[in-house]
């Protein structure tokens, strides 16, 4: 299954590009070239959100090689969702991430 997420900031044009940095560094890190996906921005009160995507390969390479370790929650989809989010943090980024599932 696809890992969705929702990215919220305050300020797109300044943390986009860390975002980007990240993400490809991610895909790198997980030999998984276009395993990502980001949505464009949809602005609301001030705030951009927009939606980062994993796909299934990089999910489940995160998840089988111990990438995770050290992520805290007591879900899988928690422990995923903290990991993207200390990754984003490790590159500077200061957005704000939520799960996404599915229904």
């Amino acid at each position: 299954m696809l890992s969705l997420f929702q990215l919220s900031t305050r300020s797109y044009d300044s943390e986009i590009p860390k975002v980007r940095e990240a993400v490809a560094a991610l895909e790198e890190k997980c030999n998984a070239k276009g395993g990502c996906r980001i949505g464009p921005p949809v602005n609301k009160a001030g705030w951009s959100f927009f939606e980062l995507e994993l796909s299934v390969e990089m999910t489940e390479t995160i998840e089988t090689t111990g990438m995770m370790e050290g992520a805290q929650g007591y879900t899988i989809s928690e422990q995923l969702k903290n990991f993207v989010g200390h990754f984003l943090e490790s590159y500077g980024s200061r957005v704000r991430i939520k799960k996404i599932d599915y229904d």
